[in-house]
C-alpha cells in the first residue's frame, strides 16, 4: 500500500513539473513518500486472541477516518520485550493488564491512557470428530488415553498460558498431564496446534475457538474461578510518534460500537463473576 502510494506520489511530481525526474532523484522522492506515508501509518501490537475482533475493529475504524491501522499479533509478553527495547508501537493491546502497567512504572507509556477493553476466557477445544463429550468431562477429558498432545500457550510470556497451567493445577490435574504439553509461541499457534492435528485437545481463547474456521469443533468453557481474570488492557506507548491518532483509535475502542464487535468474539466489558461460566 504503502510503496504504490510512494510511486504515485513521484509520479504526480513529475507530471507537475512537466518533466520526468532523473532515476536518483525519482528515487529519492519515493523514499520521502514512504516516509511520510510511514509516519501516518498507525501500528498497534495486539494480543494473539484478538486475531479476529482486532481485524473488525481496525476495518470499521479505516472505514469512518482513512486512518492506516497496521496490526502485528503476538504474545503479550513477547511484546512487553519489544517495547522495552524500543520497537516502534503507537499502541499496545495486552491479554493481561500487568504488561500495560509495568510499561507505565517505567515510564514506556502514559498512565492516563490506560483502559481495560475487556475480559478473555479460557476455552478446552477439540476437533469435532474427537467425541470426547467435552460439556460432561471438562478438563478430565485431559486424562482420555487417546490424548497425547495437550496444546497450551507458552505459560512464561502468554497469558492464556498461564491461566491455563493455573486452571490445570487448581483442578488437580497439572502433575498428570503436564508431560503431554505441547507449547504455542502465542495463543493463535497454539489453536492451529490443535486445529492441525499436531495435538488432539487445546486449551485456548474463546475468541480464536468460536471463529469461523474453529466453531464446529468441541469445546467447554474454563470457570472462571478455575484461574485469574484475564483483564486485558491497552495503553499509548511514550515513544509513538502518532499520539493524535493513537488516541482516536483509542477512543474509538471504547465506544459501544467496539464493545459491540469484542462481545461478538467471546469477550466481556464486565469483570466476571467467580464460578461464572457463560460469556
Amino acid at each position: 500500500m504503502h510503496r504504490n502510494a510512494s510511486t504515485r506520489f513521484a509520479q504526480n511530481f513529475q507530471f507537475a513539473h512537466g518533466r520526468f525526474l532523473r532515476p536518483a532523484a525519482l528515487a529519492l522522492l519515493c523514499l520521502l513518500a514512504i516516509s511520510v506515508s510511514a509516519s501516518q501509518e498507525l501500528r498497534v501490537a495486539a494480543a494473539a486472541d484478538l486475531q479476529f475482533a482486532m481485524k473488525d475493529l481496525a476495518a470499521s475504524y479505516e472505514a469512518k477516518t482513512k486512518q492506516v491501522v497496521t496490526i502485528i499479533y503476538g504474545s503479550s509478553g513477547n511484546f512487553f520485550t519489544q517495547i522495552q527495547n524500543g520497537a516502534p508501537f503507537d499502541l499496545f493491546f495486552s491479554a493481561d493488564i500487568s504488561y500495560p502497567q509495568k510499561l507505565i512504572d517505567a515510564g514506556l507509556a502514559e498512565r492516563p491512557t490506560l483502559y481495560s477493553y475487556a475480559f478473555g476466557r479460557l476455552v478446552l477445544w477439540a476437533p469435532p470428530d474427537s467425541h470426547l463429550n467435552l460439556a460432561v468431562k471438562g478438563l478430565s477429558a485431559l486424562l482420555d488415553p487417546q490424548i497425547t498432545k495437550i496444546a497450551i500457550a507458552n505459560p512464561e510470556h502468554a497469558p492464556y498460558g498461564k491461566a491455563a497451567v493455573a486452571a490445570l493445577q487448581k483442578a488437580g490435574l497439572y502433575d498428570q498431564v503436564k508431560s503431554k504439553f505441547v507449547f504455542g509461541e502465542n495463543i493463535s499457534q497454539t489453536a492451529q496446534f490443535v486445529q492441525s492435528g499436531s495435538a488432539q485437545i487445546g486449551l485456548i481463547a474463546l475468541s480464536l475457538a468460536i471463529s469461523p474456521a474453529m466453531q464446529n469443533g468441541e469445546r467447554w468453557l474454563v470457570p472462571a474461578d478455575l484461574h485469574p481474570l484475564l483483564e486485558q488492557a491497552v495503553v499509548l506507548i511514550s515513544a509513538s510518534k502518532n499520539n493524535a491518532a493513537a488516541a482516536s483509535f483509542l477512543d474509538f475502542v471504547k465506544s459501544a460500537e467496539s464493545k459491540t464487535i469484542l462481545a461478538k468474539y467471546g469477550f466481556t466489558t464486565a469483570q466476571i463473576s467467580a464460578g461464572e461460566t457463560k460469556p
